[in-house]
């Protein structure tokens, strides 16, 4: 799935949903370091696992964060295949 951005420098985050669990998470733009290591400690994690861990993270000033947004996506996946 791919999921468009609001609010943070990455662009957009792809990503599998397999089994239930968060695979394959890959941001376009953002941070390189700090996007590979979300992305790193994402792999394999179930998606409610996942999105109570970073739901709501900020960056610096602003109402939210690359994490967050993947949270954002991850809620729209679970949300459109119930």
């Amino acid at each position: 799935m791919r999921y468009k951005t609001s609010g943070v420098c990455s662009q957009a985050i792809d990503f599998d949903v397999i089994d239930g669990k968060v695979s394959n998470v890959r941001f376009i733009g953002g941070c390189s370091g700090n996007t590979q290591g979300v992305a790193a400690l994402i792999e394999g994690m179930g998606i409610d696992d996942a999105i109570s861990r970073i739901d709501g993270i900020r960056c610096g000033y602003k109402s939210t964060s690359c994490p967050d947004q993947l949270a954002k996506a991850l809620k729209e996946y679970k949300n459109s295949h119930e």
